[in-house]
């Protein structure tokens, strides 16, 4: 673990801390809703350490303490947790060894975890800054959620405090990036819309799963619009070349 920490960069070390921090927090709150909502303590506890997935496990016991079924919050936290095969196929290379080393790798594979290696510029240092956040912030939130369930049953009403909040703001701080492609957003808003219209017909947790009628009007990405930006810049290519005396490149003689 040493070699690892002092691999990175101290700038990176302190974000990742300052990342723990924050996730402590959402972990704390997580373990005291779950308990003071009626759930065993050891319900969060084991949810935490086998799921970890703070975005999936909110989903999961809000569905639950709302009345939802067992079936509709484990199919929620699939589907939320989804965005994570794309990233295992980018951070591959930092997962090597025999394969319960693997198997610990891809437990500890988070949104943090993956955006702190993708911004190293060598190999050695993304395994470093993937297996430090990860380690750090499995260790950090499984035992902020131990604290915050300990802390739920003395609590009692959570609400008085704004801890319920702490659905919705997860879960819309994993929305938000996203938007910003009309694509996205427009699925999200159907999705939203359909979601709300259905909620007072039919059982808690359905909602969310009926949501995903929105992704059939995100529509299709425009491949005219990417072969003819294609085409432009292999012209452009061209024309330079030309200018300059070279070879035309090979995409237009193609053409």
């Amino acid at each position: 673990m040493r070699s690892l920490l002092r691999t990175l960069e101290r700038a990176t070390l302190r974000d990742i801390a300052l990342v723990c921090l924050a996730d402590a927090l959402v972990g704390a709150s997580f373990g005291a809703i779950s308990v003071s909502g009626g759930l065993p303590l050891w319900v969060p506890v084991a949810m935490s350490v086998l799921v970890f997935a703070g975005g999936s496990q909110f989903a999961a016991v809000g569905i639950v303490l709302s009345g939802g079924g067992a079936l509709a919050a484990v199919v929620t936290g699939l589907v939320l947790n989804a965005r994570l095969l794309p990233f295992g196929f980018t951070v591959a290379d930092t997962l090597d060894g025999p394969v319960w080393r693997r198997l610990l790798g891809a437990q500890l594979l988070t949104d943090e975890s993956v955006a702190f290696t993708l911004l190293q510029p060598d190999p050695r240092r993304r395994r470093a800054a993937y297996w430090v956040c990860g380690l750090a912030l499995f260790l950090i939130w499984n035992a902020s959620v131990l604290v915050g369930a300990l802390a739920g049953g003395l609590i009692g009403d959570t609400d008085a405090l704004g801890l319920d909040a702490a659905f919705p703001a997860v879960l819309l701080a994993l929305v938000l990036p996203s938007l910003t492609d009309r694509r996205t957003r427009t699925a999200a808003l159907t999705g939203a819309a359909v979601a709300v219209a259905a909620t007072p017909f039919v059982p808690a947790g359905l909602p969310v799963l009926l949501a995903l009628a929105g992704l059939l009007f995100a529509g299709r990405p425009d491949t005219a619009a990417a072969a003819t930006a294609t085409d432009a810049a292999t012209d452009a290519a061209t024309d330079a070349a030309a200018a300059e005396g070279e070879p035309r490149p090979l995409a237009e003689e193609v053409h």
